[in-house]
């Protein structure tokens, strides 16, 4: 966009660069530069979030010291946040149900009240943006069939957005996990 601009005064293209690189610096993100370390770290956490930093640090090569300034680190990036994750199956009152969703339209203030809407829901554990005839994929945990209609009148239909949506009651957690993989996949060999 800078590059294009014509500058008859002489110093409005530098200004007008530096506003640009300024703006970037807060509207986008920038991936976490990771180490070797970091990742047989990560990995390690995403395997037992209880293990100790000192347990940490015997896994990965590194001090408990070094361990936690980069807790820290991952921390104020964002990039790591704790949680504590319940098994379902060994609670007696929870359904877990697969609800996929098609909007009325695809005007993006109809998407951000939408998306904001399944935030704030303390129901809904996950939303994804999907591609193909579905719009949306929301996975929410209720403690029955009739909580979840409740949920689903709420969510989904009291808003007017949502065009059409189909549940599916999830009868088993086969594998349940939050891993995420830290460092691109190899590429295949010719």
């Amino acid at each position: 966009m800078a590059s294009n601009a014509v500058d008859r005064s002489g110093g409005g293209r530098i200004a007008l660069e530096k506003s640009c690189v300024l703006a970037q610096k807060f509207c986008v993100a920038h991936a976490l530069s990771l180490d070797e370390f970091d990742h047989r770290l990560l990995a390690a956490l995403q395997r037992d979030a209880a293990i100790t930093l000192t347990a940490l640090g015997d896994a990965v090569g590194l001090s408990a010291s070094a361990v936690q300034r980069r807790l820290v680190r991952y921390r104020k990036a964002g990039l790591l946040r704790q949680v504590a994750v319940l098994d379902a199956d060994l609670l007696p009152a929870v359904t877990l149900v697969a609800v996929w969703l098609q909007m009325e339209s695809d005007r993006q203030p109809l998407h951000k009240a939408f998306r904001a809407r399944m935030r704030a829901a303390p129901e809904v554990q996950q939303c994804y943006a999907v591609a193909g005839p579905w719009d949306y994929l929301v996975i929410l945990a209720a403690t029955g069939v009739a909580h979840y209609r409740e949920i689903a009148a709420r969510l989904f239909v009291d808003e007017g957005t949502v065009k059409r949506y189909e549940t599916q009651l999830i009868f088993d957690v086969v594998k349940q996990g939050l891993a995420l993989p830290t460092r691109a996949a190899p590429r295949g060999r010719k």
